[in-house]
């Protein structure tokens, strides 16, 4: 199973996401992306290997893998302060993988309903829903 992680602004989500990856699913051949070099950086300091940055990576990597996981603005255009480009949104919304996106509210996105939740268990519910 392939997992890819994308993350933007400072990689924090992605970093965790990729550690509890490595830890609970250490089979799952997993990747980042960050939609900047910071973001990458930081997502890198899990121990994760396979790593890239910016569209391009987004556009050819999110229909090859099984499952995507990122904050909900990773299927937005021009969200997460503008870091995600209408291509890296259609990209991750086109893709037949599953997706698990993380509900937080910022970036003028609000989802409706969703917990107050600590980030600590949104990514161990994330890592519930991997198959």
């Amino acid at each position: 199973m392939h997992i890819l992680i994308i993350d933007g602004q400072g990689g924090k989500i992605g970093r965790a996401v990729a550690e509890a990856v490595l830890k609970e699913r250490p089979a799952a051949r997993l990747s980042v992306i960050g939609t900047n070099a910071i973001a990458t950086s930081n997502m890198m300091r899990s121990g994760v290997k396979d790593a890239a940055t910016g569209e391009n990576p987004v556009a050819v990597m999110a229909p090859r893998a099984d499952v995507i996981i990122g904050p909900i603005g990773i299927v937005i255009a021009d969200s997460l302060m503008g870091e995600v480009t209408p291509k890296m949104a259609l990209a991750v919304g086109q893709s037949r993988a599953k997706k698990i996106l993380i509900p937080l509210n910022r970036c003028d996105n609000m989802v409706v309903g969703v917990e107050d939740i600590p980030l600590a268990e949104m990514i161990r519910r994330t890592i519930e829903l991997i198959p």
